[in-house]
């Protein structure tokens, strides 16, 4: 019998878990929360045990998630196919309904070829390894996703960081790399709207800087899909220096799952060598389904996207009037920045209290010292929302009274 501390024991791979766990401050320990749909529209949001809250923390921008198209449509993908597809697309887990999905995705988006995943991660995981390899020098934007990262690990590329939608500083990079190695495959990455930020480059851009100096293009859609660009499509829509684009269901699209948007050689070539997509259970029918209802109702509604940006619009003006740092940005994820963790969660605390919903997010998801209370907006908030904010904000000094 091991001893408790011999190589090879349990204690031996329990011991570094354990000392990193009592390293880690209290006001860096995360906790799962169990919340309940509160149910009407004009409560819209998470209910504890005790009181329900007004949702202003979840990704359903445009209110679709409860939309009743969107629960007959999974509802009747269920009574006919199941629940789940019960098996990888290339064994027998395929269905009309993914097919249909694809070509409408691909349609809409101007794009030849669309693959579906089960989750965004598998997604981008799949995306980074289409287009790097060791011999690739990738460019990424300093907050990308993790999922993105992890990407970049797998494929085992030679990973260079620029300064947060810094283009004078990739067109260095790249330029940079260039002359050092000409004929060396160049990949980027950035997002169309940045989660934790709520910011966006300059896409047109960063899509031209990418084209000239040839190096392939990875964007991440999933939080700008359904609200930015024309008719919600994103923002690299219509541009040919966006080579691969990555987009979600789980957030305008108020379902789950994700896909890639590509031409058809980087379709194929997913289809053929993609392990996250050939070794994983294909999406759920009813997800697809619901999916494929949202897109039909952001065609059919165009008007969605650009009422929830001036809605937008409005909250940023009101909360600099107020003394916070304006959200940056024009999308509907507006953080208010506090600095210090502990702080955070006393100001998501207070909001609780005044039957608000709205998440502290803290290192390491955010920068050391950016804690910040992420304010998110959906189409469907009841009126007189942003008064009830505003309210429990004028109790809680702006972080510059916080200042010495």
């Amino acid at each position: 019998m091991l001893k408790a501390d011999a190589p090879g024991s349990e204690a031996s791979w329990r011991a570094p878990l354990a000392r990193d766990l009592a390293q880690l401050p209290p006001e860096r320990r995360r906790q799962l929360r169990s919340w309940q749909p509160a149910g009407p529209a004009e409560l819209r949001g998470a209910a504890n045990a005790e009181r329900p809250l007004l949702d202003l923390a979840s990704n359903d921008y445009l209110g679709l998630a409860s939309h009743p198209a969107l629960l007959a449509a999974a509802g009747e993908a269920m009574a006919t196919e199941g629940v789940g597809a019960g098996a990888s697309r290339l064994v027998s887990g395929t269905r009309p309904v993914h097919e249909r999905l694809e070509a409408a995705l691909a349609r809409w988006l101007g794009r030849e070829r669309v693959l579906l995943f089960p989750s965004g991660f598998q997604a981008n995981l799949a995306a980074v390894q289409a287009l790097a390899d060791r011999h690739t020098r990738v460019l990424a934007d300093r907050l990308i996703h993790h999922s993105l990262l992890v990407g970049v690990r797998a494929s085992g590329a030679r990973l260079q960081r620029f300064a947060h939608n810094n283009l004078a500083e990739l067109q260095r990079r790249l330029e940079q790399a260039r002359r050092s190695d000409p004929g060396r495959r160049l990949l980027v990455i950035s997002e169309s709207l940045f989660s934790m930020e709520g910011t966006s480059p300059e896409v047109a851009a960063l899509s031209a800087l990418c084209e000239r100096h040839q190096a392939a293009l990875l964007l991440d859609e999933a939080h700008a899909l359904g609200v930015l660009g024309p008719g919600g499509r994103g923002l690299g829509h219509g541009l040919s220096g966006v080579s691969l684009i990555s987009g979600t269901f789980g957030k305008a699209f108020g379902s789950g799952g994700a896909f890639l948007a590509g031409d058809a050689l980087l379709g194929d070539w997913l289809l053929q060598h993609s392990g996250p997509f050939r070794y994983t259970t294909a999406l759920a029918p009813p997800l697809a389904a619901a999916a494929l209802a949202a897109l039909e109702l952001i065609e059919a509604q165009p008007g969605r996207g650009p009422e929830l940006l001036a809605r937008a619009e409005r909250w940023r003006s009101r909360l600099e009037a107020a003394g916070w740092p304006r959200p940056p940005g024009e999308g509907p994820v507006l953080p208010l920045l506090v600095g210090d963790d502990n702080r955070a969660l006393a100001l998501q605390q207070q909001l609780e209290q005044a039957g608000l919903l709205s998440v502290a997010i803290r290192p390491p998801t955010v920068p050391a010292n950016s804690a910040r209370l992420r304010l998110v907006l959906r189409h469907d908030l009841p009126a007189g929302s942003l008064e009830r904010l505003m309210a429990a904000l004028a109790a809680c000094p702006p972080p510059q009274a916080h200042q010495p």
